[in-house]
């Protein structure tokens, strides 16, 4: 069973990478770049939307979250552009190079959790 874990982990690393470049091809339609790009931008970010440290709920994102919006991602990429994507993933990682970072990514995160903070403020405010 844990080799299983492994290769599914192994599959789920290479497919969010592929995603990467995916979102750089020309041929891949603009909806699901856009797509792809938040994928990606969310994979590589290094904060979380729900913090590791919050019980049950923090690893509900890197179990749950991302592999689905991953699946989704991969079902929407034309064919053609998922093998190209997938090839260049699986040269990516055996050449040892480092893993990509994602600032835009980090901004996104900081942006939802500052516009939640934003929003229970304004709610709070109301209230009085």
């Amino acid at each position: 069973m844990l080799a299983a874990i492994k290769a599914w982990a192994r599959r789920l690393k290479r497919d969010g990478l592929a995603l990467w470049f995916a979102w750089r091809d020309p041929a891949t339609p603009w909806p699901v770049k856009a797509l792809c790009w938040f994928v990606v931008a969310y994979a590589l970010s290094p904060i979380d939307l729900i913090p590791d440290f919050i019980p049950v709920l923090g690893f509900l994102d890197d179990a749950l979250l991302l592999p689905g919006l991953i699946w989704l991602a991969l079902r929407l990429l034309p064919p053609e552009v998922l093998a190209r994507s997938r090839e260049k993933a699986e040269h990516w990682m055996e050449s040892g190079a480092a893993r990509p970072r994602s600032r835009a990514g980090a901004w996104l995160v900081a942006g939802v959790w500052i516009g939640c903070i934003a929003l229970a403020v304004l709610w709070w405010l109301g209230r009085r």
